[in-house]
């Protein structure tokens, strides 16, 4: 595999010094192979510590030709198979690297990845210090708990890589608002992976919403009846504040909710309860009802459970002036107050089950290609840091709402 890079910029003009580096090898000259490939967004260089140029030419023995950034991930539990095979399946990234806490695990991954996807073995880093002088990397997939993360935005602050995070940003409110801050300070862009903004449905909602045809938004039902088994809480630490930050709130719920508000806008005032079933021997909760203000007059409604067996996908409806719309299973249905009705989209799995990871990679291949490209453009991603603290801003509400059994107020 051959790679050539523009590494970084330094508010040069395009034609004059542009270092390129390859795997054994350094020319300058070589320059010119990969820059007619670069669009003219991609090329621009401007003193604008946001602006990275980093697109590269990855060969492999498939035959593939294709510009691609390479992506260094830390982190190898659950949720890092969602993130390799979104990376496997594109053109435009490449699984450069691998960090985990087990240097020999991380290996035994790599070898297993290379084989799986026929492509050439990530480098298994021997520790964060390695992976952070790695000056090949243009992004860093951050997978770990959220509990295990703030030596890591640290590091990697310091080493000026973008950074795209697992949710949520951290466990509390106050901790995830120190990473976001950090980050900003450092110049450093921040994605976190909600990924479910990123379906094929929610985004065609996105735009009728916005289109106003179904006029002013009045009553919100967001319905989030999942399901865990006990072993699924029963690893050291799931469901726990000290990890996780709690339960099916953090965990779960967060991707509907956060969805909820970038269609329907802020929540101004929450009234909850919260619990933990007798179906669970868990610390947080796994059930969660709570009545919700928005800030343009609407109110609505939210049920967040992962102790409604067999687990059923999560719904979203909105009832307007003029249509009901129900958002589920990667489906649209649209109910018109004069008596149309329309079925938009096609169903797809959304892991509410026994297994969490059942749903298709595809969303997460779209939030990554979306961080890479605002990289490359110089845009913020589709998730920002700051954008994020808007769900974990409701999340704390809901639940000091149910510890003080009484409506909050979000500031």
């Amino acid at each position: 595999m051959s790679t050539l890079c523009v590494q970084k910029y330094d508010g040069s003009r395009l034609g004059y010094s542009i270092p390129v580096v390859a795997e054994k090898w350094h020319a300058s000259g070589l320059a010119w192979t990969v820059l007619p490939r670069l669009n003219a967004a991609a090329i621009e260089i401007m003193a604008d510590p946001r602006r990275l140029t980093f697109l590269r030419r990855r060969t492999t023995g498939r035959g593939m030709d294709t510009m691609a950034a390479n992506v260094a991930l830390i982190g190898i539990g659950m949720g890092a198979s969602a993130h390799v095979t979104a990376v496997a399946a594109s053109e435009n990234l490449v699984l450069h690297g691998v960090l985990s806490r087990n240097q020999q695990r991380a290996k035994a991954f790599c070898e297993a990845y290379a084989e799986r996807h026929d492509a050439p073995a990530p480098i298994a880093y021997a520790g964060l210090e390695a992976l952070v002088a790695d000056e090949a990397i243009d992004f860093v997939i951050v997978c770990t708990p959220p509990d295990a993360r703030a030596d890591i935005i640290n590091a990697l602050c310091e080493a000026k890589k973008p950074i795209l995070m697992e949710k949520p940003v951290e466990r509390t409110l106050e901790q995830a608002t120190t990473i976001v801050e950090r980050c900003e300070k450092a110049g450093v862009p921040l994605g976190i992976v909600l990924q479910h903004r990123m379906r094929d449905a929610s985004m065609q909602l996105a735009d009728l919403i916005e289109s106003g045809g179904f006029g002013p938004i009045g009553v919100v039902e967001i319905n989030v009846s999942w399901w865990r088994p006990q072993d699924y809480y029963d690893e050291p630490g799931r469901g726990t504040y000290a990890r996780d930050g709690g339960g099916v709130l953090i965990s779960q719920a967060i991707h509907p909710l956060d969805l909820a508000l970038s269609l329907c806008g802020p929540v101004t005032r929450v009234q909850a309860m919260a619990r933990t079933s007798n179906l669970h021997q868990m610390e947080a909760e796994d059930f969660v009802s709570a009545g919700l203000d928005f800030a343009n007059g609407a109110c609505g409604s939210l049920v967040a459970s992962t102790a409604s067996f067999p687990g059923m996908p999560e719904s979203l409806v909105i009832h307007c002036e003029n249509a009901s719309v129900r958002l589920q299973s990667g489906q649209i249905e649209v109910h018109w107050r004069n008596g149309d009705h329309e079925l938009l989209g096609e169903t797809s799995t959304s892991g509410g089950g026994a297994d969490p990871m059942d749903f298709p990679h595809a969303w997460h291949q779209r939030i990554i290609e979306d961080f890479a490209d605002a990289l490359a453009t110089g845009r913020d991603p589709a998730v920002t840091g700051r954008k994020a603290l808007e769900v974990h801003r409701l999340i704390e509400a809901l639940i000091r709402s149910s510890k003080e059994q009484q409506a909050v107020s979000l500031s």
